[in-house]
């Protein structure tokens, strides 16, 4: 605490009243989700190679000679073929990472002879960097790109369904609803995010949201811990306010967490170069509004369903461990 004193400005303790404007929010929440599911198909995400099909090769000098990523990216991206993806590998012959072999895979426009763009792919590059090797040239087709554009939805759909069961195991069903909604909503609005800045939808986007929900469902976990405490707690104090009371509880853990994971993600979009750039901007986009949705998605949902708080009261009874008596 006393190396950073930044953690002063918060308040201790906090009044906020969460559930008054809960209305308000749900109606934000409806409106912008509305928007971001009919953006997915109007006008539609912008698919990156792995989802659209393209062809990737090997570039590589002699070893010992280092390839520059950035100015093969750059001759690349002066031909207009859409998504370009550069990155260093190992060595075949050696097996080791020195900076003289990359990857580079980019997408093949409709109606173009394939052999004809890697050529002037090919062309571009030598001009640029120099005198270079290729190898390894393959073609992704639009079939193998729709399998993992399946696989990556199905992904989402299997994450989000195992966290419903945890929280319903966990706690109660009303609260593991309250969850997936959440997680839904975040999810929603992660990919409107994705359509209004036409990022790149690619396996890195798909990686991101996973840890969306990952971070979403832990916050989520935190609150409705403490909701349940106090639930035993205020046994005769109205939902609303014990929900309120839980929520300024755990504000400051939670505002800490994501100032902090936000501030590294920022670090990361800065530095991290293009390749990074799209999956840390979803990654800082999904804490924020898994943070909101803690607060206006999942509890509200509790306070409209109801709790049973007597199957909440019920206290487990410790049991006592002691060594059995000889005969």
């Amino acid at each position: 605490m006393r190396g950073w004193p930044l953690i002063k400005l918060l308040p201790q303790k906090t009044n906020f009243h969460f559930v008054k404007y809960s209305r308000y929010a749900a109606v934000l929440s409806v409106v912008l989700c509305i928007a971001s599911i009919v953006g997915c198909f109007v006008p539609g995400l912008n698919m990156g190679i792995d989802f659209r099909g393209g062809a990737s090769m090997e570039v590589s000098k002699p070893a010992g000679q280092t390839i520059e990523l950035d100015r093969v990216r750059e001759a690349v991206n002066g031909l207009n073929l859409g998504d370009v993806q550069v990155q260093g590998i190992a060595r075949r012959d050696t097996n080791v990472d020195d900076g003289s072999t990359a990857i580079l895979r980019f997408q093949v426009p409709e109606g173009r002879d394939q052999t004809q763009v890697v050529n002037q792919v090919e062309r571009a590059i030598s001009g640029t960097v120099g005198e270079v090797q290729y190898s390894g040239v393959s073609v992704v087709g639009s079939k193998v790109s729709g399998e993992l554009f399946t696989s990556g939805l199905l992904a989402l759909a299997v994450a989000i369904g195992l966290m419903f069961l945890y929280i319903w195991f966990r706690f109660e069903p009303q609260f593991g609803f309250g969850a997936v909604i959440g997680l839904l909503h975040d999810v929603v609005l992660t990919f409107g995010l994705i359509v209004v800045f036409r990022l790149e939808f690619s396996l890195n986007m798909v990686a991101a949201i996973l840890t969306v929900i990952g971070y979403s469902m832990n916050d989520t976990v935190v609150v409705f811990d403490r909701l349940r405490e106090n639930l035993r707690k205020y046994k005769t104090m109205p939902l609303g306010e014990v929900i309120d009371l839980s929520l300024n509880e755990t504000l400051s853990r939670t505002i800490i967490t994501g100032v902090t994971a936000v501030m590294v993600l920022a670090a990361l979009a800065l530095f991290g170069g293009e390749a990074l750039f799209g999956f840390s901007i979803a990654l800082m986009f999904g804490i924020i509004v898994g943070t909101y949705s803690s607060i206006y998605v999942g509890a509200p949902i509790i306070l409209l369903w109801g709790v049973k708080r007597g199957a909440l009261n019920e206290e487990a009874k410790p049991v006592k461990l002691g060594m059995a008596s000889r005969p």
